[in-house]
């Protein structure tokens, strides 16, 4: 079950973005950056937040693009100028790591914030292990 997580917190990007608040414009950019960077989608869901009541304030959007390898999450949040990025990939039969660096990249690069918070977890272990 070896694999590795990488998350980034993007902050200062520009509100007025397509894939800020509309789901099908963010879809297109996960789908683009998945195949750009070599990795395999199989199934996504993306949903828009609504408003709350009386906000004038653009909703945000949650997508998940399932991987064959395993998935991404993106969460935005237009009324702080905030994207949230997760990606996670297993690297059993093959490493991956290049490819889910590749991907964190050029999202990271689509939304072009002011600031980014990076963090990457390896998990599990490099060698199977007999059960205890």
């Amino acid at each position: 079950m070896h694999g590795l997580h990488l998350t980034a917190d993007l902050h200062g990007c520009a509100v007025a973005r397509a894939e800020m608040t509309d789901p099908a414009a963010l879809r297109e950019l996960c789908l683009a950056a998945v195949r750009g960077s070599g990795l395999t989608p199989v199934n996504e869901l993306f949903h828009r937040f609504a408003q709350p009541a009386g906000s004038a304030e653009p909703a945000g959007i949650t997508g998940v693009v399932l991987l064959a390898e395993s998935h991404l999450a993106v969460h935005t949040w237009p009324e702080l100028g905030a994207v949230t990025l997760d990606v996670y990939v297993c690297n059993f039969g093959a490493d991956n790591s290049a490819r889910a660096h590749s991907l964190l990249g050029a999202l990271i690069d689509a939304f072009a914030p002011a600031r980014v918070e990076r963090h990457e977890l390896v998990r599990g272990a490099r060698t199977a292990m007999a059960p205890t």
